[in-house]
């Protein structure tokens, strides 16, 4: 990638750095703390100010992904069919997208992109998070992502921040979860573009 892109911008130094360090620097800036990515699926990282010292694996959909929308979406499912959700809750959901059990097990097991089709529903869990089986829901799925993948970095100290749709859109229930197990939320945003544009402004 650094190659084709000097082939157009010859005078220019052209650095190619994952997507999880560019959320860390938009995030954290020139400081230490853990940065974290909430939308289809998760990641996380422990940050110091410059680069990446840390990293839980995020492992995908099947073995990871805690706190993702997909994570979400998966319980979602599986705690309407499993009578887990109010029953008013579970109809007007199975209602809305024109589910019933076999259309959902044909596209989670049967099409491509499962994770894309789970990952669709959190929209109505956002819409829903006042009641309190579904906020017990969000809390839970949030809980496992600080317990599996933040807390790991053993610096319950440092500041946590989030990026992605997700995180924006739940950033009360995150809050609301990282207090409970004893951490601080620093910045959640949904973009990294304008942060890290700074990040690279400032002076060395």
């Amino acid at each position: 990638m650094s190659a084709l892109l000097s082939e157009f911008l010859p005078n220019a130094l052209i650095v190619v750095d994952s997507d999880m360090l560019g959320a860390a620097r938009a995030l954290c800036g020139r400081s230490e703390g853990v940065a974290c990515v909430l939308g289809t699926g998760s990641n996380s990282c422990l940050y110091n100010g410059s680069e990446i010292i840390d990293q839980v694996p995020s492992l995908g959909y099947i073995l990871g992904d805690e706190g993702s929308s997909t994570a979400l979406g998966r319980r979602l499912i599986s705690d309407c069919l499993k009578r887990q959700l109010p029953e008013s809750v579970s109809r007007e959901f199975m209602e809305r997208y024109s589910l019933t059990k076999e259309i959902i097990i044909e596209n989670v097991y049967r099409k491509p992109l499962p994770n894309r089709y789970i990952a669709g529903f959190a929209p109505f869990l956002h819409e829903k998070r006042n009641v309190p089986e579904v906020h017990k829901l969000l809390i839970q799925c949030f809980s496992e992502f600080f317990t599996r993948n933040v807390m790991n970095y053993h610096k319950p100290w440092l500041p946590v921040h989030f990026i992605g749709s997700l995180a924006n859109s739940f950033s009360a229930e995150l809050t609301e979860t990282a207090d409970s197990l004893g951490m601080t939320i620093g910045k959640i945003m949904a973009s990294p573009l304008e942060s890290l544009v700074e990040y690279h402004n400032l002076p060395d």
